[in-house]
């Protein structure tokens, strides 16, 4: 299976009425249909957000930082992957499909390491038909061009 490179961004709105900046990975059929990646987690990070509800410079450059770091460590050998990321609201978050949480936590806790404590919170859940995911696919008919 090849992991792709391929995102889509579109627009949605949260509850509280904010603009929501969904990025979404584009061509994951495979991955889907191997059954190998049945459990999803979710990592959040809160921030204090700008009248638009988005994260200032400096905590985006932070979440960017991060956001790299996690994800050259998960898709390595493609014991996780990164399949959408959301902004807005006064929050990001990522959304990975991992093959097992517990090698997925010891992974995150080895690449969290050198950072400052992050005000980050994980949940995961079991979702082996990718119910999130296809939801979120469903927003790329709204995509906008880059």
């Amino acid at each position: 299976m090849r992991l792709s490179n391929v995102w889509f961004t579109a627009l949605s709105e949260g509850e509280a009425g904010n603009i929501i900046t969904v990025y979404g990975r584009d061509e994951l059929s495979q991955f889907i249909e191997s059954g190998k990646f049945k459990e999803r987690v979710e990592i959040t990070w809160k921030y204090e957000g700008d009248p638009h509800g988005m994260p200032s410079e400096e905590v985006a450059e932070k979440m960017e930082e991060v956001e790299l770091a996690l994800k050259k460590a998960m898709e390595k050998d493609k014991l996780s992957i990164l399949t959408s990321v959301y902004t807005g609201g006064g929050e990001k978050i990522w959304v990975y499909y991992t093959r097992t949480t517990r090698v997925f936590g010891e992974r995150l806790n080895e690449v969290l390491a050198p950072f400052e404590l992050l005000p980050i919170s994980i949940y995961t859940e079991v979702d082996p038909e990718w119910e999130e995911y296809l939801d979120m696919y469903e927003m790329k008919q709204w995509a906008v061009d880059e």
